[in-house]
Formats: structure tokens, C-alpha cells, sequence
């Protein structure tokens, strides 16, 4: 029987205080007062899996809050290449800010944004590299397992990106809401991309606490 090691990503909960601008890797306050998503979230996740979160303190409290709701967890472990995409000087601005500082650089972004880094920052391709150097690490130290990773909306395209081998440009389409769960999947003994497993996508995006047959569990 093959073994099969389960990811949920969970990304956290909606961040408040930013009005418009760019926040990124900036450790930004979030809403933890949806109790029903956090109850639909604690009825669905595995309690006895290895938990994950971020460095930043958005997902940490998003996990607190999924423990809060009734999911007996363990002590989540601080990973942090799960943290959000760092757009380094331009954090804390807006994109029409950006332009006007430095319209060079904001130019030269915007001709391959995926692969190009802001200043002092890094590239959407420099994320997927990261976040599916420690997925792969992780699926091979708890193979069999179910690892749950509370963090960001742009790290998790990235996981999208790194398990269906997609071109930076194809994993910035994905859609990833607040307080959603995205499934992926690790199958032992397959043949895809030489890795010695297969990945396969179970949900993406799905709301807080639903499953494929719609039931809240």
C-alpha cells in the first residue's frame, strides 16, 4: 500500500489596519472574531497531525484561534519559509506610492512580475522555491502523516505551483481565501518529476469546514 502524506494549508484569518497598502512579510494584526469559521475549521482539521504556522504573528494567533474552537492540538511548529512574499522596500506602500518613489524600478517590476523581485525584496519565484524546499523536507520526515500549515495567501499558490510543477505565472492564478483550506497530497512509489512520489490536489480554496461532499466536519 502506498503511503500517503496529507498537507492542509490554512490561510489565515483577514488582516486588519492596512488600508490599500502592500504589507507582505510585515507582521500586521489579523480578525480572529469569525467564531464560526474557527469552530467549522477545528470540526475539520486533524488535531493529531504536525502543525506548522508561520513566523508572522497573523498566523500564529490563527492557529491559537483553530485551538480555542475545540481542536486539541500540539505546539505548532515556527517555520519561516511558510512566511508571505517579501516585497522589501515597498512594504507599507501602495502600488500608485510605489510608482511614484521609484517609477524605474516599479517599471522594470512589472515587465515579468512573477520572476522579478521589488527592491530589497524577493520574487514569487523565489517563494516557490523556498516553500517547496520545505514541503519536500517535511513529506519525507513525516511521511505518512497529516501536516497542517496555517499561513499566507501567497505561499500557499506557491505550494500549488511547487506540487503541479506550474510556471510562477500559472501559480500567482490561484485564488486563496481567508480562513479557506487548500488539500495536496503526497503519494509514495510514484513516478512524477523523479521525486520518487506522486502529488495529487484534493480542494483548493475551499471555505472553512467543507469537505467534497459539502458536509461541515
Amino acid at each position: 500500500m502506498s503511503t500517503v502524506t496529507r498537507w492542509w494549508f490554512v490561510r489565515h484569518a483577514p488582516v486588519v489596519g492596512v488600508d490599500g497598502k502592500i504589507y507582505g512579510s510585515d507582521d500586521v494584526d489579523c480578525d480572529i472574531s469569525d467564531r464560526a469559521a474557527f469552530a467549522a475549521l477545528a470540526g475539520t482539521l486533524p488535531g493529531d497531525g504536525v502543525w506548522l504556522t508561520s513566523h508572522l504573528s497573523r498566523a500564529k494567533r490563527t492557529a491559537k484561534a483553530i485551538t480555542a474552537a475545540g481542536l486539541e492540538t500540539p505546539q505548532p511548529i515556527v517555520e519561516e519559509h511558510l512566511g508571505e512574499q517579501c516585497f522589501g522596500q515597498w512594504q507599507g506602500s501602495s502600488w500608485d506610492e510605489m510608482q511614484e518613489k521609484d517609477p524605474d524600478a516599479y517599471a522594470a517590476f512589472w515587465e515579468k512580475p512573477a520572476h522579478n523581485a521589488p527592491p530589497g525584496g524577493e520574487s514569487f519565484a523565489d517563494l516557490i522555491n523556498r516553500t517547496g524546499r520545505l514541503m519536500d523536507r517535511y513529506t519525507a520526515d513525516h511521511a505518512g502523516r497529516d501536516i497542517v500549515a496555517v499561513c499566507h495567501g501567497s505561499t500557499i499558490r506557491a505550494a500549488m505551483a511547487h506540487v503541479l510543477d506550474l510556471s510562477p505565472e500559472m501559480g500567482m492564478s490561484f485564488s486563496i481565501g481567508t480562513l479557506s483550506v487548500t488539500r495536496l497530497e503526497h503519494v509514495a512509489g510514484g513516478l512524477l518529476r523523479g521525486h520518487g512520489g506522486a502529488w495529487r490536489v484534493v480542494a483548493v480554496n475551499r471555505p472553512s469546514g467543507r469537505t467534497d461532499d459539502g458536509v461541515i466536519r
